[in-house]
């Protein structure tokens, strides 16, 4: 997992929920906790793009709803600045269930992945159709 080039700024917060565009059969996840955050006393975790996130499937097959997954988060609504000065934003929030390794548990990514999180996931980024 590599560092982050660019200043991103964190929108979803602990109970945020994202669409997961893999093919693992979930559709839908909630933000449980986010790996590796420092912040303060009584503030709620938050996360950005390229950020590793523990999530629960609250919508998808029988199989995988009610699991508890670690996920990386691929796009964002709230705009971030990159280091060259140019702001970028998505239609929706989305993220791609990993496993504990950091491989892509699922064979395909639908739609567009930030640039950022491509770079930090390697998997994520061979995986992804589409660069931003």
């Amino acid at each position: 997992m590599k560092a982050l080039t660019s200043n991103v700024s964190k929108a979803l917060p602990i109970g945020a929920t994202l669409q997961c565009v893999d093919n693992t059969g979930a559709r839908e996840i909630q933000i449980i906790s986010v790996k590796g955050f420092k912040g303060v006393r009584r503030r709620l975790d938050v996360a950005g793009v390229g950020d590793l996130v523990v999530a629960s499937v609250k919508k998808g097959t029988a199989d995988m709803r009610r699991e508890v997954v670690n996920a990386v988060v691929i796009r964002q609504k709230k705009e971030y600045m990159r280091a060259d000065g140019l702001r970028v934003k998505f239609e929706d929030n989305a993220a791609v269930i990993i496993t504990p390794e950091g491989i892509l548990k699922g064979s395909e990514v639908r739609g567009p992945v930030a640039k950022e999180a491509a770079d930090r996931w390697p998997s994520v980024g061979s995986a992804a159709s589409i660069l931003v």
